[in-house]
């Protein structure tokens, strides 16, 4: 099976209320799902650097009624890119994103910024070279020393489908 949103999210443990970041939504399809989890008091902030698929993201949560995503044009690699204020966010997610990730450091220092002492983030990333995956990727036990020195503790580890791992970090 491929990463899925939904089973994946399950282990972050979102509920009715809380403040969630998907931190390079791409097409949204955790954004959406988290929007759900968190229902309409809660609120999905969709950070992308890509323009257009911001718009995508904002027409499709529309059209399926989910009126608790906000869309924010911002850069996660940048330390105050995401343009959003300090401890805001309960839960972050990371999916798909470190293997592209210039500046790994600067990306987590951002999320410890925005995110709540206490919260967690879920993190998401290609497990192997498989014939799926890019040409570079992040190994767990990378993405498991680039958080833990910035301060964070693993949670979790499990297998986000059959080409991805999963992390969930505390701060």
């Amino acid at each position: 099976m491929f990463s899925d949103p939904a089973t994946n999210l399950a282990k972050l443990g979102l509920t009715d209320g809380m403040k969630v970041v998907d931190l390079g939504a791409g097409s949204g399809f955790y954004t959406f799902e988290a929007a759900r989890s968190v229902g309409g008091s809660g609120i999905v902030y969709s950070v992308e650097v890509q323009k257009d698929l911001l718009d995508r993201i904002r027409s499709t949560g529309a059209t399926q009624g989910l009126r608790n995503i906000e869309v924010v044009w911002g850069n996660a690699e940048k330390i105050g890119g995401t343009k959003l204020r300090e401890a805001i966010a309960d839960r972050v997610i990371a999916s798909n994103v470190l293997f592209q990730i210039e500046k790994p450091d600067d990306f987590v220092i951002e999320i410890k910024r925005i995110l709540k002492p206490g919260g967690k983030v879920l993190v998401v990333d290609w497990s192997d070279l498989s014939p799926l995956s890019p040409k570079q990727i992040v190994a767990e036990s990378q993405a498991k020393a680039l958080f833990e020195k910035a301060g964070f503790k693993v949670e979790l580890s499990f297998a986000a489908g059959d080409h991805h791992y999963g992390l969930v970090f505390v701060r």
